[in-house]
């Protein structure tokens, strides 16, 4: 499945008032950043945004599900994105208040350790 590259141009436009907003092709769809930080990933049908603790009530009250996907062992695996409610998709008010919630919870995120060089090892 690849990333709807129409979506992703729409939210760069919509969303460049929050940031450099960029995209990286990532497992058979894409991420995207605001200023460097994972605020989404786009599929061939939606854009989800990132969510925690903090923000999943917000998500869950506007009935916006988590992106799934099947494990290698055949079990469906949640992610802490959200699919964006469909009013994202023709009103850029909306695509930076819900893509605001991810840049939040993307900021909120613990950073991660670099990998060790193999020449440190």
């Amino acid at each position: 499945m690849a990333a709807d590259m129409a979506l992703v141009e729409w939210a760069k436009e919509s969303l460049a008032p929050l940031g450099t907003i960029s995209f990286r092709r990532m497992m058979g769809a894409g991420v995207l950043y605001c200023d460097g930080t994972v605020f989404a990933v786009v599929d061939a049908e939606a854009i989800y945004f990132k969510s925690d603790a903090e923000s999943a009530p917000i998500w869950d009250s506007a009935g916006c599900p988590p992106f799934t996907f099947e494990g290698k062992d055949g079990e469906t695996v949640a992610t802490k994105f959200r699919r964006a409610p469909d009013d994202v998709y023709d009103d850029a008010d909306a695509m930076r208040q819900w893509a605001a919630l991810g840049v939040e919870a993307g900021l909120r995120a613990p950073a991660k350790k670099p990998k060790a060089s193999r020449r440190a090892r």
